[in-house]
């Protein structure tokens, strides 16, 4: 096996080689099964998913354009598709449902969530799932700035007292924190 390091993905990769795809699974595989963990909320069908994930990466390898994604973004996308295909699979066979009970999210897939189109759960879901993540990788002072002001719509002032800060430091950090959250966000192809 060969021990190629994750910083290797970056250079030409061709999936079809098995040393390629060890090592896109070392990189993201990790990452690729929390994300279809927190969709899910089954372990069990996590793993499925990211094996589906490398097996449609390995079969389709000839469609990566390193131009045009990152490998990481490239399979997110493959991923975003497999637990789509999931949650539909199970609703599918009604009496087959899993313990966490993916035809809730399948409700959501079909649009029957306040009337929303079937697109719904491909893209709000999905990108609340990815923004859940990407503020996870801020840090404290930016995230919660991000979500008292931005996200919960709270006066900047009455955020500032209560986090002991001047107006001024606050904005920063939101200033600074929405723009880390964008490149975070763009790095794992969704749009913020």
């Amino acid at each position: 096996m060969d021990k190629r390091s994750p910083a290797v993905l970056d250079g030409p990769v061709d999936l079809r080689r098995e040393s390629d795809l060890e090592a896109a699974y070392r990189a993201h595989g990790a990452e690729l099964h929390r994300f279809a963990a927190r969709a899910l909320r089954d372990e069990g069908a996590a793993g499925d998913v990211v094996q589906e994930v490398f097996v449609r990466a390995w079969r389709n390898a000839e469609r990566y354009d390193p131009s045009i994604a990152s490998m990481r973004v490239w399979l997110f996308g493959i991923a975003r598709n497999a637990v789509i295909d999931h949650v539909r699979r199970a609703r599918s066979r009604p009496g087959d449902r899993s313990p966490t009970d993916p035809g809730d999210l399948a409700d959501l897939a079909e649009g029957r969530d306040a009337g929303r189109a079937g697109d719904a759960f491909s893209d709000d879901l999905v990108t609340t799932w990815l923004l859940e993540d990407a503020l996870g990788r801020l840090g404290p002072e930016q995230r919660s700035a991000v979500v008292e002001t931005y996200l919960r719509g709270r006066p900047y002032a009455e955020v500032a007292t209560e986090q002991s800060v001047a107006v001024g430091t606050l904005r920063s950090r939101v200033f600074y924190g929405l723009k880390n959250l964008r490149q975070i966000m763009d790095d794992m192809g969704a749009v913020l």
